[in-house]
Protein backbone atom coordinates (compact mmCIF):
# COMPACT_ATOMS: atom_id res chain seq x y z
CA UNK A 1 0.00 0.00 0.00
CA UNK A 2 2.98 2.40 0.99
CA UNK A 3 3.13 5.83 2.84
CA UNK A 4 -0.24 6.86 2.88
CA UNK A 5 0.77 10.17 4.22
CA UNK A 6 3.00 10.33 1.23
CA UNK A 7 0.40 9.57 -1.07
CA UNK A 8 -1.86 12.03 0.28
CA UNK A 9 0.21 15.14 0.34
CA UNK A 10 1.34 13.90 -3.49
CA UNK A 11 -2.67 14.11 -3.95
CA UNK A 12 -2.79 17.55 -2.12
CA UNK A 13 -0.19 18.84 -4.35
CA UNK A 14 -2.29 17.70 -7.42
CA UNK A 15 -5.21 19.32 -6.27
CA UNK A 16 -3.68 22.41 -5.56
CA UNK A 17 -1.75 22.70 -9.30
CA UNK A 18 -5.45 22.55 -10.44
CA UNK A 19 -6.95 24.84 -8.76
CA UNK A 20 -3.99 27.18 -9.49
CA UNK A 21 -4.44 26.68 -12.91
CA UNK A 22 -8.10 27.21 -12.80
CA UNK A 23 -8.31 30.36 -10.70
CA UNK A 24 -9.93 33.10 -12.50
CA UNK A 25 -11.60 35.14 -10.10
CA UNK A 26 -10.79 36.23 -6.43
CA UNK A 27 -13.04 33.40 -4.95
CA UNK A 28 -11.09 30.64 -6.75
CA UNK A 29 -7.75 32.27 -5.84
CA UNK A 30 -8.91 31.94 -2.14
CA UNK A 31 -9.71 28.95 -2.65
CA UNK A 32 -6.16 27.74 -4.70
CA UNK A 33 -3.90 29.59 -2.03
CA UNK A 34 -5.97 27.23 1.12
CA UNK A 35 -5.13 24.20 -1.27
CA UNK A 36 -1.67 25.47 -1.45
CA UNK A 37 -1.95 25.16 2.71
CA UNK A 38 -2.93 21.99 3.36
CA UNK A 39 -0.83 20.67 0.63
CA UNK A 40 2.06 22.06 2.59
CA UNK A 41 0.54 20.93 5.99
CA UNK A 42 0.09 17.31 4.21
CA UNK A 43 4.08 17.78 3.09
CA UNK A 44 5.37 18.44 7.09
CA UNK A 45 2.99 15.25 8.43
CA UNK A 46 4.48 13.18 5.31
CA UNK A 47 8.20 13.62 5.87
CA UNK A 48 8.58 12.27 9.31
CA UNK A 49 7.68 8.53 8.56
CA UNK A 50 9.56 8.66 4.80
CA UNK A 51 12.31 6.83 3.47
CA UNK A 52 15.14 8.65 2.10
CA UNK A 53 13.68 8.57 -1.26
CA UNK A 54 10.19 9.53 -0.30
CA UNK A 55 12.10 12.65 1.31
CA UNK A 56 13.66 13.73 -1.97
CA UNK A 57 10.49 13.55 -4.01
CA UNK A 58 8.60 15.33 -0.84
CA UNK A 59 11.08 18.43 -1.39
CA UNK A 60 10.46 18.39 -5.01
CA UNK A 61 6.72 18.88 -3.90
CA UNK A 62 7.44 21.15 -1.43
CA UNK A 63 9.28 23.68 -4.43
CA UNK A 64 6.56 22.93 -7.10
CA UNK A 65 3.69 24.49 -3.82
CA UNK A 66 6.22 26.92 -3.68
CA UNK A 67 6.13 27.95 -7.67
CA UNK A 68 2.47 27.54 -7.48
CA UNK A 69 2.40 30.18 -4.50
CA UNK A 70 4.80 32.14 -6.49
CA UNK A 71 2.37 32.39 -9.46
CA UNK A 72 -0.48 33.32 -7.60
CA UNK A 73 1.17 36.46 -5.75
Amino acid sequence: MGNKLFQEARKAVEIAEQKVMLATTPEQFEDAIAEIEKAKNNLSSAFANSTTAEKEQLAKYQDQIQDLYDHLT
